[in-house]
């Protein structure tokens, strides 16, 4: 029997075994929505019936499936909904004709026959910040699988793919795709109250047992560079300074220029010495290749002056260069090269990696540096080396994406390091460490606090635990 002919007659003989999988695909709809706000664009391939794309919410939902009874089906249950559309068509035969911000094979890896080349394919219906969700059986469930067609709790199934995590790993990456999150999901894969909670939200994420899920999930972008309208993109350097009058001069002369045009917007946080007077006589007798602009912070705290600074920077790439220049603005091209080849859509410096100049980082914080580097790389589930470092940079239209997600974190953050970081996670963007060196400040003092911040910091780490690594459903 043909796969498209196999899923004719599971179109039309599934409802017993579906009735009893309905906590199974509860669970895969909470994880795709986790991953894919309601009003994003869908395409999922392999959609049978249709409920996961329409419980998606997408604006604009397209749904494949060889299997003409399986669509007929969709139409039927999903109804007439605005933007969803549902058509006959292989993986292996679609042709894109237009780019979505999300693709979603559910469980469909396994019936491939030449995974790769669909993969491939399906790089035509992604734009730079599309985001690929593949989810497939672990293998370790393959003998309870068996046991539930026995019983009739699973459809019967053709034969299929033997696909460890390596192999689709490796192949998402001969394809071009980058895996950005990569976890088992499902350790109880039933409708149980309290059981299932706990299980899938807090047992299948703890180190001894987060290879255990029934459901292999990764998510993963096109690797491919950043252009903006054909050319090449333009930079916003925000430079929050709070008693750095001594360094505004310094920062004018070793900031790089970056991209097609540079920005440089000084952000003056309150200060007790003459820092904004400095930053206006500074800007007025500069002469130099960046535009200049100057705000004075409308509150309090690192956060607010650098997302005041992003709010009027015009840039198409956005960088924070603290004031005190600790970390040297010269680093900052290899920022920028490596955001606009591709390499990553998150750019986080890292102080922990070259040695550090003598006063540079006293102990302590030395050991709370390398502490919260650990718990954080855990919460965000991609590595980072140095959570605190202030030099990071990203797409402003990323940047704009990402404050509407952490709004339902809500304000916990003073510093922007986490909001940043936490952000960038819930949208699956690439995070990678970029080494600067740390130098010894020049002028004036540190504005941190080792142990209120260090506590206040902490419990950041906590919220994010426990809002990340073990969110409940968001809708």
């Amino acid at each position: 029997m043909s796969l498209g002919k196999h899923f004719d007659w599971v179109a039309a003989n599934d409802g017993r075994a579906r009735r009893r999988q309905r906590g199974f695909h509860q669970q895969l709809l909470q994880a795709h929505r986790a991953a894919i706000g309601p009003g994003e664009s869908v395409l999922e391939v392999g959609c049978g019936a249709g409920a996961l794309l329409a419980g998606l919410e997408p604006r604009r939902g397209l749904g494949l499936d060889l299997s003409e009874e399986m669509i007929g089906r969709a139409r039927r249950e999903q109804g007439e909904r605005p933007g969803l559309e549902f058509r006959v068509g292989s993986a292996e035969s679609y042709v894109a004709d237009e780019t979505f911000d999300h693709i979603v094979l559910n469980h469909l890896i396994g019936y491939l026959d030449d995974i790769q080349s669909v993969l491939v394919r399906l790089q035509e219906a992604a734009h730079p910040r599309t985001r690929l969700h593949l989810t497939a059986v672990n293998t370790l469930w393959n003998p309870l699988l068996r046991l539930g067609v026995r019983l009739g709790w699973v459809m019967r199934q053709p034969p299929s793919n033997w696909l460890s995590e390596t192999d689709l790993v490796n192949l998402l990456d001969l394809a071009g795709w980058e895996v950005v999150k990569n976890e088992t999901i499902q350790l109880w894969p039933f409708r149980t109250p309290v059981l299932d909670g706990f299980f899938n939200r807090f047992l299948v994420r703890l180190p001894l047992f987060r290879h255990f899920g029934a459901t292999l999930w990764l998510s993963a972008r096109p690797r491919r560079g950043v252009t903006v309208a054909g050319r090449e993109p333009s930079c916003s350097v925000v430079v929050p300074v709070r008693n750095e009058s001594g360094n505004i001069r310094a920062a004018l002369e070793r900031i790089p220029t970056l991209g097609s045009s540079t920005e440089i917007i000084f952000v003056e946080g309150h200060s007790r010495d003459d820092t904004w007077e400095v930053v206006q006589r500074e800007l007025a007798t500069y002469t130099g290749p960046h535009r200049l602009q100057a705000i004075r912070q409308p509150g309090k705290g690192k956060w607010d002056a650098v997302r005041a600074g992003f709010a009027v920077a015009s840039g198409d790439v956005l960088v924070i260069q603290d004031g005190d220049l600790t970390a040297p603005p010269e680093d900052l091209p290899k920022f920028f090269a490596v955001l606009c080849q591709g390499g990553a859509e998150f750019i986080n410096g890292s102080r922990l990696v070259y040695p550090m100049e003598r006063r540079a980082m006293r102990f302590l914080n030395l050991l709370g540096n390398k502490f919260f580097a650990l718990a954080l790389s855990y919460v965000l589930g991609q590595p980072v080396k140095d959570s605190l470092c202030g030099t990071k940079m990203l797409l402003r239209a990323d940047y704009e994406r990402l404050l509407r997600r952490i709004e339902e974190l809500g304000d916990f953050d003073p510093f922007g390091d986490f909001n940043l970081l936490f952000g960038a996670s819930l949208l699956n963007l690439k995070i990678r460490d970029l080494p600067v060196r740390y130098r010894d400040r020049k002028y004036g003092e540190t504005n941190i606090s080792r142990f209120s911040h260090g506590w206040l910091l902490l419990r950041m780490t906590w919220f994010g635990l426990w809002a990340l690594k073990f969110p409940r459903c968001r809708r």
